[in-house]
């Protein structure tokens, strides 16, 4: 029995080595060696912008100081946020922004897995096992031209580890809008004015994760959960893997 025990022990340390020989892990931005999977070399973690300490309650962006109670951005002092809770883990710039840029237009899709694992551990006291996770949802020309919504891949990843339900059809993007790119946050908004509708699912009660890769003005998760509001959601968290900041 002890033997082959450790016959067995040695055939799968044999296989671990091959495996890791055939196909080593590499860092997430880069081609260094690193030892864990979707894991950052030195240099670019400290290159990518983590969001630690203090941030604000509604968007996730780092703030100066301590945490201390209920804390807000300027931004989300002034702009209306139909949602009640959020938070992001990069900010976008360097290592960030690499990130997002890759995902989105890299076909770097194994990045959502990634971007899953720590949007859980920086949300994991928000969202659990009743929790529904809605990506925001790209037009259909958008998805036929790109082949994957990026923020689908990383709310399908976070149902998987927190036991929660993916429900990639609750919205649809009825309107295919122009690219945000230097419009300014007023026109943002406008842009995206009845662009998002329901889909087919049933949120009314429920404790909705609304999940996008990357937040700027908040005018697309606004309309989002605007519709989502409509639906009946009785609690609304925005989640996203990096947050534009003002002098990013």
């Amino acid at each position: 029995m002890i033997g082959g025990l450790q016959r067995t022990v040695s055939v799968s340390k044999a296989a671990a080595a091959l495996r890791e020989a055939l196909y080593p892990r590499t860092c997430l931005l880069c081609q260094e060696r690193v030892e864990d999977e979707f894991a950052l070399c030195p240099a670019c973690w400290s290159e990518t912008p983590f969001i630690s300490g203090a941030a604000c309650d509604l968007c996730g962006t780092s703030l100066p100081g301590a945490a201390d109670g209920a804390a807000r951005c300027d931004d989300c002092l002034t702009l209306a946020r139909p949602w009640d809770e959020g938070r992001a883990v990069l900010s976008y710039a360097g290592g960030g922004r690499r990130m997002v840029l890759s995902l989105k237009h890299g076909d770097r899709t194994e990045l959502a897995r990634a971007a899953a694992r720590w949007i859980a551990r920086r949300a994991g006291d928000l969202i659990g096992p009743e929790t529904v996770f809605v990506p925001v949802p790209i037009h259909r020309w958008r998805l036929l031209k790109r082949r994957y919504n990026q923020s689908a891949l990383i709310a399908s990843d976070l149902a998987r580890i927190t036991g929660g339900h993916f429900a990639p059809e609750a919205l649809r993007r009825v309107r295919q809008t122009p690219s945000q790119d230097h419009k300014s946050v007023r026109d943002r908004f406008a842009n995206l004015d009845g662009c998002m509708a329901p889909g087919r699912e049933d949120l009314a009660g429920r404790h909705v994760a609304l999940i996008d890769d990357v937040m700027t003005s908040g005018a697309t998760l606004a309309a989002s959960s605007d519709v989502i509001r409509g639906m009946g959601a009785a609690r609304i968290t925005v989640l996203m893997l990096a947050r534009v900041a003002k002098d990013a």
